[in-house]
């Protein structure tokens, strides 16, 4: 009786574990840009429970394809964008060679570019933010670059 009880809790604990794993059940798309900078606090991939897909959902449902009801999006739903938009935002910041001495990622959710990592200065923050928003189909840039790598990043950090 004493192994059953056993097993059964284990049997739950690894449940409810599994349960709260984090995963990027959207795929939205996240990538590094650039890497020159050592130290910059590593951003946690986009992730979140199972429970948490659930509820959000029924949100993107609304927001995607709200953008496109207006007529603001020709596509169908602006999530629709990320997948094909966060490569060519990463190419325009590379190729652009202003940004070179930095670490930066970003994040795509529904036209918004996430910027997150250190940078050099806040000039360099701005320029970027500046240069993210000429690229086409971007809506809107949330800018969370840091200067320098010592920094309290404004986005959740990485786990070791």
């Amino acid at each position: 009786m004493v192994k059953k009880s056993t097993a059964a809790l284990l049997a739950a604990l690894a449940l409810a574990a599994g349960a709260q794993e984090k995963r990027n059940w959207f795929d939205d798309p996240f990538v590094q840009v650039t890497s020159a900078m050592p130290g910059c606090p590593v951003p946690a991939p986009p992730g979140m429970t199972e429970e948490q897909m659930r509820k959000e959902a029924h949100v993107r449902a609304q927001h995607g394809t709200s953008c496109y009801r207006v007529g603001r999006c020709r596509l169908p739903n602006s999530y629709l964008y990320d997948k094909e938009l966060i490569p060519r935002v990463a190419q325009y910041i590379r190729m652009d060679g202003r940004f070179d001495d930095s670490s930066v990622w970003v994040l795509g959710e529904r036209r918004l570019v996430t910027l997150m990592g250190c940078v050099r200065t806040q000039e360099e923050a701005d320029a970027m933010e500046k240069t993210v928003l000429l690229v086409d189909d971007v809506m809107g840039v949330i800018n969370y670059l840091s200067v320098g790598t010592a920094a309290k990043p404004r986005y959740e950090v990485a786990k070791p």
